[in-house]
């Protein structure tokens, strides 16, 4: 895309735009949530239906026009459904925390109680954290990882459940590298009365990769994001059993947003056609395949994996061996051309701001074409500009060979 318009409309802005066109394509991505688009998707974001409002749904518009809109919002539904598996699809949703929202309210009155992953531990903000909406809101209890093995302890999780009787379990996270075990929850919260409620925002794409198990058609309620390892849109949607349909569309509109953005909603549905390809399964399989390459890599250079590796695209670095915290290595690795996120670890004597270690995810270097042995360099490119954090040369001669890598593997744009 050239943007010769706004080339010449703003060139702070176009400035800017090309900076980071740049910086993308000379540095590696390995923040978890990130991920290049696909073209097509890119396009869609970009149309004419940014320029439409259409409160309501299909057939049921509060705005004349939108017939064009109805049809797109129902490619989508229906792609997301047989993506998925699902009976029920509402795709308006902006993003993964209001959709988190819009599903409490639909099961939920404010101070019920909800049992959900803990923050540093894995979980999400939106999943009870006391500074978030929903730790304000909501009366959540919190089950963690096992100290020594890094794992969900699905025996601490009925024992919870049966002592606290929360009204929805939610199964979910955001840096967790394990499988989780949604027939286990769904016994646990059958057992209690609970309504269930899993979180898939990063392995949505993995699901529909058919390389990690579906929560779809065993959970009452579950929620994505669009974007991450799906390569759509930053947006979300909500899967439900048919029967809990009219409490989430209410939830969604008019309960937590106005009109959805429908250029979202068509680059969603086009997101959703390409997942929908025989060639996402072969990415999805590489995703993980990249993810433990890199894993194991770290463990033989000296690094303590949370868990002691992955089953999906993401691994947490407990950094305490190396002497160093997130904050720092984060800093170091940037200079070396390679975008982490600093991560807190199961019982982190840290605070937020400043944890003991770092995120790292592979979606986006899967994206441009990288394999194990680009995986494997990563790996001892991170430990080597770790190591060398205070040493500037170092850090930009690493910078210089991470460059030369990406220019073989160019992002994907239109």
């Amino acid at each position: 895309m050239e943007y010769k318009i706004l080339a010449g409309e703003d060139r702070e802005v176009y400035g800017a735009l090309e900076a980071e066109i740049k910086r993308q394509q000379e540095g590696l991505e390995l923040i978890a949530s990130e991920n290049y688009v696909f073209p097509a998707v890119q396009e869609a974001l970009g149309s004419v239906f940014t320029n439409k409002y259409s409160e309501g749904t299909p057939g049921k518009r509060y705005y004349a026009g939108n017939q064009n809109v109805d049809a797109v919002e129902n490619l989508a539904v229906e792609r997301a459904k047989k993506l998925f598996g699902a009976e029920h699809v509402n795709v308006q949703p902006l993003s993964g925390s209001p959709a988190n929202a819009s599903v409490y309210f639909a099961f939920l009155k404010p101070g019920d109680k909800v049992l959900g992953l803990k923050l540093d531990h894995g979980g999400h903000l939106s999943h009870g954290h006391p500074v978030n909406f929903s730790g304000m809101l909501y009366n959540f209890v919190q089950y963690t990882v096992d100290k020594d093995t890094g794992r969900i302890d699905m025996d601490q999780v009925r024992e919870i459940a049966l002592r606290e009787q929360p009204k929805m379990i939610l199964a979910g996270f955001s840096a967790y590298s394990r499988e989780m075990e949604w027939q286990k929850f769904k016994d646990i919260a059958d057992e209690v009365g609970a309504i269930t409620f899993a979180d898939i925002a990063h392995i949505a794409g993995l699901i529909a990769g058919k390389q990690i198990a579906n929560p779809v058609q065993i959970f009452d309620v579950v929620s994505t994001t669009t974007h991450k390892t799906l390569r759509g849109p930053r947006g979300a949607i909500i899967m439900c059993k048919e029967k809990f349909a009219k409490e989430i569309d209410r939830a969604v509109f008019p309960g937590m947003q106005g009109g959805p953005h429908d250029n979202v909603t068509a680059a969603k549905a086009v997101a959703f056609a390409e997942a929908l390809k025989p060639e996402f399964t072969e990415y999805a399989k590489q995703v993980i395949a990249n993810a433990k390459a890199m894993a194991d890599e770290l463990i033989g250079l000296g690094f303590k994996i949370i868990s002691g590796g992955t089953d999906n695209h993401l691994m947490v670095v407990d950094l305490t061996p190396q002497g160093i915290v997130g904050k720092d290595a984060e800093a170091a690795l940037d200079k070396a051309g390679i975008s982490t996120s600093r991560s807190t670890i199961p019982f982190d004597p840290n605070p937020p701001y400043n944890p003991s270690g770092i995120r790292l995810g592979t979606p986006a270097m899967t994206t441009r074409g990288m394999k194990e042995e680009e995986s494997r360099q990563v790996a001892r490119w991170i430990a080597s500009a770790i190591a060398a954090k205070d040493d500037e040369a170092k850090l930009v001669s690493i910078r210089e060979e991470v460059k030369a890598l990406c220019a073989k593997f160019p992002i994907p744009s239109v």
